[in-house]
């Protein structure tokens, strides 16, 4: 019998929680990724803290003068809540447990593997690419708010070139080589250098229309970016 592909996915926390629990999102996510078990894909779906994880940081950082280790904890935590909603949002179709240790998702069983963060240092970001690595993967999806990658905040300046495909390089040239808990950037500055060493491709789509995560699953175009 032939090994079903596993497809590994960054779901960025700004999508599942922009503000209050999107759970029309979690729906319409879950719905095509119940429908692609059927033709023989396993997802390993690792989900961030977004929104939530940099409010909880702001207020901790009001309450005390947190070192860079508590509040990266704080973020963690909200990334394992929100892994929790789209878990259970699965029902029993996911396993019944999140991963937050990449090292030990050979350990997980099942077509569907929701995991969250793991400890201080990086974001989901990089915990993706360390089950990539695990399962000697070379693509990650990463699903966000974004549709495309920019040299920088389109929101901010109206003139970000937006890119379709770019290297690993020159991504990094225009995003911070540091990671800072809460730190909002599409792809951590510790996951992308981790990445490139490894050769692995990255695919950046926007959440708001998965139709787009129906077309890369089908090999055709899509609206974002590819970094390899």
């Amino acid at each position: 019998m032939k090994e079903k592909e596993t497809i590994i996915i960054s779901l960025g926390g700004a999508i599942v929680v922009p503000d209050m629990p999107n759970f029309e999102f979690v729906t319409a996510f879950r719905d095509i990724i119940l429908n692609w078990i059927k033709k023989d894909k396993k997802f390993v779906i690792i989900v961030g803290g977004g929104k939530t994880c940099r409010r909880y940081i702001e207020a901790l950082k009001n309450c005390i003068e947190a070192t860079s280790e508590e509040l990266d904890w704080m973020g963690i935590y909200t990334t394992r809540l929100n892994a929790e909603f789209v878990r259970l949002s699965f029902g029993n179709s996911a396993y019944n447990q999140i991963v937050t240790d990449p090292h030990t998702i050979e350990d997980f069983n099942g077509d569907i593997i929701i995991g969250a963060g793991w400890r201080p240092g990086c974001s989901t970001d990089t915990d993706a690419v360390l089950v990539a690595k695990e399962l000697n993967a070379k693509k990650i999806i990463n699903i966000s708010n974004i549709d495309y990658v920019y040299d920088s905040d389109p929101k901010i300046n109206p003139n970000a070139i937006k890119f379709e495909n770019i290297s690993w390089s020159k991504y990094r040239s225009f995003i911070s080589s540091k990671w800072t808990p809460g730190l909002n950037t599409p792809f951590d500055p510790i996951a992308s250098e981790l990445a490139e060493k490894e050769g692995m491709e990255v695919a950046f789509m926007s959440g708001s229309n998965l139709s787009d995560l129906e077309n890369y699953l089908n090999g055709n175009s899509f609206i974002g970016t590819t970094i390899k």
